[in-house]
């Protein structure tokens, strides 16, 4: 860190700090599925429902995220944020069934749109040969967050008894959920100490606490007040847009490259499957045949694979560039579905005198014993006939040590497609997705195309999240993983063709370059163009 841009960063960082809290409120309920499943006796439909309310939340907040972010300004939208979070962990420790608990998880959501504020605040502070980095921090603490999710799961996993008092099958799951309140509230202080968005002041016409900003930016004066006029020459004539109009201005001409491109990344992003193994890590990996600690334990490679990617993706994003890295993660994401695919395709399911011995201490095996021998092709097949003769409730506790002791699958097939997409989405999808929707729109239309299309992505990860229960109690995994490699390869080709390299531009001149008719769709930006602010 260069000492000229250490309020850049420190302001950047503090930001993102609410993608920590993001990552831990979104990977923190794949530990309790299985136990709220059974406390609730919640159906497939309802257990999406409790793990995509938070989506729920974020695609209703998006309607109105940013017309709040332009009244009240980027800093105290946050705030809000912040307690949001606050109110949600508590209310979702405490839950006494279904719907109050969904409810809570749903208000959440409500604060999901930090993302998207929080990529628009940085984006707006950030200087050009800096913004990819910084903005990609937020992804970085998402990914941080999800990583510390499952080691709270894996730790209260092992330490569960029903012994225990404190700790027991009733009670594990509300201590992972109230774990969220530590950062909430650590975020919301530190949030305190941040400036408002200068671009946010210029609008409003607060030209010399925009200029205080800037002055604190920049390394020097010079610098910050070119950068002021550039942000007040650009302003000129539309500032403070209303936000009805900055909607139909997104919807000219001279926006179609830019909203066809925003339109693909958002909904490939979500889509691709990410949220299906953020959200159900366990579900996922018992699937494969581990147990249900081992499940857990699995789940910690995926938080610390995202988070070295991650990382790869914050050192070369402003070295590589953009477009390089987005179309090698789609590619290394549709391969690693396809392996998926291929060894749930190959699998089988046999009750042998191995697995009665194996289960005989924890169920009731005499289901089992009556069908010695049996072979089943696919995993729906096989949990059908589970659910014809155990109840609801006790299955979901001992699917997982069921199908371990039946399955016969290569599980290192399928661990290295799912860290493989892991790492893929890290190292594209995941960062690139909210530092080009942090640039390529114009400032006078950015409150209301940041939200826009984070309620997009919003949308695509909440049908992913509320219906993968169901989708693979009715379709398997196999076909499950299938449909996300042809979404990622429906995505590949557009990206292909649509997006430009943007490193290094700042948001002035990408506006120039990506609204102009005479541009082509094929045309790349010059890498080597000197960046202004």
């Amino acid at each position: 860190m260069t000492q000229s841009y250490s309020s850049a960063y420190r302001y950047a960082l503090i930001v993102a700090l609410g993608g920590f809290v993001f990552g831990l409120d979104a990977a923190i309920i794949s530990g309790t599925v299985r136990y709220i499943a059974s406390e609730f006796s919640l159906s497939d439909i309802e257990i999406g429902t409790v793990v995509g309310a938070p989506s729920l939340g974020a695609i209703l907040a998006l309607f109105f995220a940013g017309k709040v972010a332009d009244s009240w300004g980027r800093k105290n939208t946050l705030l809000a944020i912040a307690v949001l979070y606050v109110i949600s962990a508590t209310g979702s420790a405490l839950a006494t069934g279904f719907w109050s608990l969904t409810l809570a998880r749903m208000l959440g959501g409500l604060a999901f749109c930090s993302l998207s504020l929080a990529s628009m605040y940085i984006g707006e502070v950030a200087p050009a040969h800096l913004r990819g980095k910084l903005v990609s921090c937020n992804q970085l603490n998402i990914v941080i967050g999800l990583s510390a999710a499952y080691f709270i799961n894996y730790y209260l996993v092992l330490n569960a008894s029903e012994a225990s008092p404190w700790l027991n099958s009733s009670t594990i799951w509300r201590i992972m959920l109230g774990s969220e309140l530590i950062p909430a509230v650590a975020w919301a202080v530190m949030l305190l100490g941040v400036p408002e968005s200068p671009r946010w002041l210029v609008m409003k016409g607060k030209h010399q606490r925009a200029q205080r900003v800037l002055n604190l930016l920049y390394k020097d004066k010079a610098q910050a007040l070119s950068v002021f006029n550039e942000i007040r020459s650009n302003l000129s004539g539309d500032s403070d847009l209303p936000f009805k109009q900055q909607v139909i201005q997104l919807f000219t001409p001279k926006m179609r490259r830019v909203m066809a491109l925003g339109l693909t990344v958002a909904v490939v992003q979500g889509a691709t499957g990410m949220n299906a193994i953020l959200f159900y890590a366990p579900t996922v990996f018992e699937q494969i045949g581990f147990g249900v600690n081992a499940s857990f334990q699995q789940a910690l490679y995926i938080g610390l694979t995202g988070l070295v990617f991650t990382i790869f993706a914050l050192l070369l994003i402003d070295r590589v560039g953009r477009r390089p890295l987005m179309i090698a993660g789609l590619i290394a994401a549709i391969f690693s579905h396809g392996l998926c695919w291929f060894a749930f395709n190959k699998a089988h399911y046999e009750i042998s005198p191995a697995t009665i011995v194996e289960l005989e201490q924890q169920i009731d095996v005499s289901p089992l014993e009556d069908n010695m021998g049996r072979r089943f092709s696919s995993d729906t097949e096989f949990k059908d006939f589970l659910a014809q003769h155990y109840p609801a409730d006790e299955l979901r506790l001992n699917v997982g040590h069921i199908i371990e002791s039946a399955i016969s699958i290569n599980p290192v097939m399928v661990l290295i497609g799912i860290l493989g997409f892991i790492a893929a989405f890290h190292i594209s999808l995941g960062p690139i997705m909210w530092v080009l929707f942090s640039e390529i729109f114009p400032n006078s239309l950015r409150s209301a195309a940041v939200p826009f299309f984070a309620l997009i992505t919003s949308i695509s990860s909440y049908l992913v999240q509320q219906f993968f229960p169901w989708q693979l109690a009715r379709f398997g995994a196999a076909d499950t993983f299938m449909m996300y490699a042809g979404i990622g390869l429906i995505g590949l080709l557009f990206t292909h063709r649509l997006l430009p390299e943007t490193k290094g531009k700042s948001i002035e001149q990408l506006e120039h370059l990506l609204s102009s008719e005479a541009v082509s769709r094929r045309s790349k930006l010059d890498s080597h163009s000197a960046p202004i602010g």
